[in-house]
């Protein structure tokens, strides 16, 4: 991966940290606290690691004012470090930028409108009516279809498939497989069969948004599904028609969404999380992994549903004594004769 060589000094007054050790010392990669030779940048944000920091090969350490005295090299020194670190890594190890230009195997829609600074990469296929803006870049195998649009600066990496009329912002990035705009699942039941219900609204997403791998998003059924601006979608994440995502909300892996939930701003949803449709999720909720929602979330706080692992035979012991339960409460509820 390419990287740059800067200096402590510089990155200590870039990032308004705090420097112990010398400013004119380079570093030009990342590593963790284990792993690091001289030449790499670490940080310690988690205690669990506090261990490893002592015997720690790497040229400096990005740590908390806490941690600093026992740091045997120079230390980089913040109240938050992995924000500090995140930061710092994303300036030594910057996206490699890709020549702009269309690759000759692409098959681009005369009626497509694409920047003259961005770049199209192999077996692209780009729809008619279709807007590329300024410096993006979409991977090799990608799909956009009629009318979709992408602000500036967003990229697409590999087989991503863009639906129709869905409008990305500015900034974003998905990852390899994902698919947004595909048709929500809606159909109608006529006695035993089920009628299609056309899925006739796109997918709205805003500036600097991060869509996983594998992570699906459907367009909604008459009105658009939207996803605010910064949200962080992970991996092979489940968004049905007509979801609400807010602003600055992060969603961690296989989560699942129903259709028509509205999730608020600043929420934190942990990974296998499933929501029930036609939700209300207050702004600032947090919501722990493996937790079914069922119902609203009107106010903000931390909500988990979800048990614990333990031993099969506890495991076996607690489902019968729920059952018993469930009996005894039937007997006691049975009407007397």
């Amino acid at each position: 991966m390419h990287s740059v060589a800067l200096s402590l000094g510089e990155l200590a007054v870039r990032f308004g940290l705090s420097l112990r050790g010398d400013p004119d010392l380079n570093v030009d990669r990342v590593a963790t606290l284990g792993s690091a030779t001289p030449g790499c940048l670490s940080f310690l944000a988690n205690r669990r690691y506090r261990r490893l920091l002592g015997a720690t090969q790497a040229s400096a350490v990005v740590l908390s004012a806490a941690d600093a005295a026992d740091c045997p090299v120079a230390a980089l020194i913040d109240p938050n470090p992995y924000l500090a670190y995140a930061r710092i890594a994303s300036l030594l190890h910057p996206t490699p930028l890709a020549e702009p230009g269309v690759h000759p195997s692409a098959v681009v829609a005369p009626a497509a409108r694409v920047a003259e600074s961005a770049t199209v990469a192999a077996f692209v296929v780009i729809e008619p009516d279709v807007e590329i803006g300024e410096r993006c870049y979409v991977g090799p195998g990608s799909v956009l279809q009629r009318g979709a649009r992408l602000g500036d600066d967003t990229r697409l990496l590999a087989r991503v498939t863009i639906g129709e009329r869905v409008r990305i912002g500015r900034r974003g990035l998905v990852h390899p497989g994902a698919v947004i705009g595909s048709d929500g699942f809606g159909f109608a039941r006529d006695r035993e069969a089920w009628v299609k219900v056309p899925q006739l609204g796109a997918v709205r997403i805003g500036d600097d948004v991060e869509i996983g791998a594998n992570t699906t998003i459907d367009r909604g059924a008459i009105e658009d599904t939207v996803i605010g601006d910064g949200v962080k979608l992970d991996n092979q994440i489940q968004v049905a028609h007509n979801v609400v995502i807010g602003a600055h909300t992060a969603i961690a892996a296989c989560t699942g969404i129903s259709g028509s939930t509205t999730i608020g701003e600043r929420c934190m949803i942990g990974g296998m999380v499933g929501f029930a449709g036609h939700l209300t999720i207050a702004d600032d909720v947090v919501v722990t992994g493996l937790t079914l929602v069922s119902a609203s979330i009107r106010q903000s706080g931390s909500y988990s549903a979800g048990v614990p692992a333990v031993e099969t035979r506890e495991w076996r012991r607690t489902v019968a004594n729920l059952r018993r339960l469930g009996r005894r409460r039937r007997s006691t509820e049975e009407p007397e004769t």
